[in-house]
């Protein structure tokens, strides 16, 4: 059986969940199925049959960067091994290197950055400074695309890849929410790009969404559902119904994310996975 990576999951303390939750849910003009605690997402998740998840939340003021990153990596390190986590940083912060310095401390494994959330464009020149002290060290998942904004669109995006060809991006959304197909005709074959599937396949039919995925090539895509917005199993069935080759599916499910982010979990044939954290 293939080992299952969820690979985007946002989590908060059970202190201000449902207000965190509330929040995206109005944003989005989205109902949220669930609640963002960390014990939902390990029992839903569980009952999917998701083996591991990478967790992280966003900071919107500097001051959030610090507790944020050490919540995530408290709760990573409490999973009993299922949790791989990501820090925060915020453009705004006055010492970006001292954060970067903190994440790799706490073992967080790669930075997300949400900046349609954070209201700066993502080839704003101070997150040109986040990339540049991330590049080789970490890689970055980014919420990419909007139609009703243009802080994480393509046009964005592409000067940044070019910018670091030694940054592993992935782009969250199939690397653009709400506007997929113009985000893979111009963000495919860039050698340091990746998308995940999250908040992507309830809006796509499974012809569509497979098109895409395949246009990015299955080597470049992480599965991923998004909690708290869609219920972990649901999510599956979606996927699985895309009518990927088995050898398409363990490379979306597990092989990539194991790469990226360093996730050691058995191989099908019992051997181990890759450690390797980034492609160089």
């Amino acid at each position: 059986m293939i080992p299952i990576i969820d690979c985007h999951c946002h989590v908060y303390p059970a202190k201000v969940a449902a207000r965190a939750v509330a929040s995206i849910g109005r944003f989005y003009h989205l109902d949220m199925c669930l609640d963002g605690t960390v014990e939902t997402l390990k029992r839903e998740g569980g009952k999917a049959g998701i083996d591991h998840f990478v967790i992280f939340s966003v900071a919107t003021s500097p001051s959030q960067v610090s507790p944020i990153n050490r919540f995530i990596a408290e709760t990573a390190a409490r999973s009993g091994g299922c949790m791989t986590g990501l820090g925060t940083l915020h453009p705004e912060s006055d010492d970006p290197e001292r954060d970067v310095e903190e994440i790799l401390k706490l073992g967080l494994k790669g930075v997300k950055l949400h900046h349609d959330f954070q209201g700066f464009g993502i080839d704003d020149r101070r997150c040109m400074r986040l990339y540049e002290i991330c590049e080789g060290r970490l890689p970055v998942l980014m919420h990419t695309g909007d139609n009703r904004y243009d802080y994480s669109n393509p046009n964005r995006l592409k000067p940044v890849l070019e910018a670091f060809p030694g940054l592993t991006v992935i782009g969250a959304h199939l690397g653009g929410w709400s506007i997929w197909e113009q985000a893979a005709n111009e963000l495919c074959g860039f050698g340091n790009f990746y998308v995940d599937s999250s908040s992507s396949l309830y809006a796509l039919t499974p012809e569509k969404a497979k098109e895409l995925i395949r246009m990015y090539g299955a080597d470049r895509v992480l599965y991923g559902d998004d909690f708290p917005m869609w219920p972990p199993a649901e999510e599956l069935e979606r996927f699985r119904k895309l009518g990927l080759t088995e050898q398409e599916q363990e490379l979306i499910l597990c092989r990539n994310a194991e790469k990226i982010f360093g996730i050691r979990l058995s191989n099908t044939d019992g051997g181990q996975a890759p450690t390797d954290q980034r492609e160089t």
